[in-house]
């Protein structure tokens, strides 16, 4: 016998072979990490794309909640009752805009100069007191900053960029509120067959919770905006409508702003005089509180109760890693993973029962 026949071969797998038990179980663990830190990485790349698709699907659950009211009185098709809601809000929009237009504008250019007059005499008397430089200072500091932010292109290119993204939430929301049962049933295709029903629940569940919550939400914005507006004009506080409607506006976004609005509100007052700046801190506090105690708990009880510091704390969050756009879909994308995750509780005490 010779020597090469004598000699035993190896019979374990090789490290690079992927019969090897081993070799498959991190292998699939290095996949799990990899795909998680990639989904991670995508998902920060698409951060803007993917809120301009939930804002879409928040303005849908707006359009769909006014058909599903409006379907109380009018016994039509949903085409019908879709497009008469959608030029209900077109022609409210358009008569807000010609009847107050002018006025507004004139407002808006008065507000301007207004909070720049009273920040100017902030920082006077703050200079005065030592507590920031001296105005010297403070103008070339205002220069410089104001020479930073760069030409008018960037403002262009901001407008612009922030008209298309509007453009493209209110085209989204339209076509979804349109056929949303086909873009649920296109979801439900991705998922896992034994999971699907509880996916179809979430989702409805999903769905009924955004209707109610921007159901308060409007009439929260409708009420706040037109008390401000009245009692301010009756207070003698000037640029009282555009006031009204910029609190209104920012009713949107709880806390925040309110207090907003508030410092807007409280600076222009004092611009008229310290009778009329107190009148505004009179007004601005009675208005918050009828808000607080009277019409959130209201709204909430028949809406969606999210506690005030998980709502702040949210809005904190989401505008410091998205911006403006995510401050605005704070409360939506709250109320949306709270009902997730309670619906995912549910699923838990259902399988520990059973």
């Amino acid at each position: 016998m010779s020597e090469s026949q004598s000699v035993e071969l190896v019979s374990e797998p090789a490290p690079n072979e992927l019969r090897d038990p081993f070799v498959r179980k991190e292998l699939t663990r290095a996949t799990v990490w990899l795909g998680l830190a990639g989904a991670i990485a995508l998902l920060v790349l698409l951060i803007h794309p993917l809120l301009i698709i939930f804002g879409g699907l928040v303005f849908a659950a707006m359009l769909d909640g006014g058909v599903r009211l409006l379907g109380r009185v009018l016994p039509i098709g949903r085409s019908w009752r879709l497009m008469i809601v959608v030029l209900l809000t077109v022609v409210f929009l358009v008569g807000l805009v010609w009847l107050t237009g002018v006025q507004v504008t004139a407002q808006f250019a008065q507000l301007q100069q207004t909070l720049i007059a009273q920040a100017t005499r902030l920082a006077g008397w703050a200079s005065s007191k030592g507590i920031m430089p001296q105005q010297a200072d403070i103008n070339g500091m205002l220069q410089q900053a104001l020479g930073s932010f760069g030409k008018l292109t960037s403002y262009l290119g901001t407008f612009f960029g922030a008209m298309a993204s509007l453009v493209m939430v209110l085209v989204i929301g339209l076509f979804v509120a349109m056929e949303p049962r086909l873009y649920g049933r296109g979801l439900e295709w991705m998922i896992p067959t034994e999971m699907r029903p509880r996916f179809a629940g979430t989702i409805d569940q999903m769905a009924t919770t955004m209707r109610r919550l921007l159901a308060g939400r409007l009439f929260g914005m409708a009420l706040e905006g037109a008390m401000t507006g009245v009692a301010l004009a009756f207070a003698g506080v000037p640029m009282a409508l555009v006031l009204g409607i910029i609190t209104g506006l920012l009713a949107f976004i709880p806390n925040i702003g309110a207090i907003t609005s508030g410092v807007l509100m409280v600076a222009v007052g004092f611009s008229a005089g310290t009778q009329t700046g107190f009148w505004a801190i009179g007004i601005y506090v009675f208005i918050q509180a009828v808000d607080g105690y009277v019409v959130i708990p209201m709204v909430a009880k028949k809406t969606v109760d999210l506690p005030p510091a998980l709502t702040l704390s949210s809005q904190i969050l989401a505008g410091t890693l998205f911006g403006l756009l995510g401050l605005t879909l704070a409360d939506p994308m709250t109320a949306m993973i709270k009902v997730a995750l309670e619906r995912s509780s549910e699923a838990e005490g259902e399988a520990e029962t059973a």
